[in-house]
């Protein structure tokens, strides 16, 4: 159960830092018309071919995005999340779809003068939220949680510093905010290991 529980947590972690380095700031979703899908893999087959094509119709090149896949409150039929980084026109992802109905807008409920950043920090909460649900059964054991497009993962930054506090600034300079969550070994009784320290930012 631990071992499932961790995973879950590692997941969310990748996919909030891959939206973080993208600025994924629009989310849309994708649902079937008539007839519905059920089959896990056929529908990772449909959404494939979903952005290859809308790929396709924006002129070839690659970009960032991200997609979940979540059940229906009926148990049984699936339809995608998906967030990109760019605007895309409506209709290009109806063409591209063509399998039932589409919604797309920019992550929008956030205070006034928030960055790009915080709006993508924003809209991987949404899409964490989905990658948290069990993915067994119905969904397909074994198949990713969630899925990215190859090619825009964030590069690890190695930092240097003389200190903790260094390191740390210079960590809040690169993800230009402050972290969210901070633990350090010091604060646990018998830690018998080198000193470490971990911080977050969500």
């Amino acid at each position: 159960m631990r071992s499932g529980q961790e995973a879950v947590k590692r997941a969310r972690r990748l996919l909030r830092q891959y939206c973080a380095a993208n600025s994924i700031t629009r989310l849309g979703t994708l649902t079937y018309g008539p007839p519905r899908c059920s089959d896990p893999v056929l529908l990772r087959e449909h959404v494939a071919s979903f952005f290859r094509d809308l790929r396709a119709g924006l002129g070839g090149d690659p970009f960032p995005y991200v997609w979940v896949p979540e059940l229906h409150k009926d148990g049984v039929h699936l339809h995608v999340h998906f967030g990109v980084g760019r605007f895309i026109p409506r209709g290009k992802i109806e063409e591209a779809w063509g399998r039932g109905w589409v919604h797309i807008k920019r992550v929008s409920d956030m205070p006034v003068g928030s960055t790009t950043r915080e709006e993508a920090r924003r809209a991987a909460g949404y899409m964490s939220k989905y990658v948290s649900k069990s993915f067994d059964g119905v969904q397909g054991k074994g198949l990713h949680r969630y899925e990215v497009a190859q090619g825009f993962q964030p590069e690890k930054v190695r930092l240097v510093g003389d200190s903790r506090a260094e390191v740390l600034s210079k960590a809040c300079d690169v993800m230009r905010a402050h972290p969210t969550d901070v633990w350090l070994s010091e604060d646990v009784e018998d830690w018998e290991a080198p000193p470490a320290v971990w911080a977050a930012w969500a």
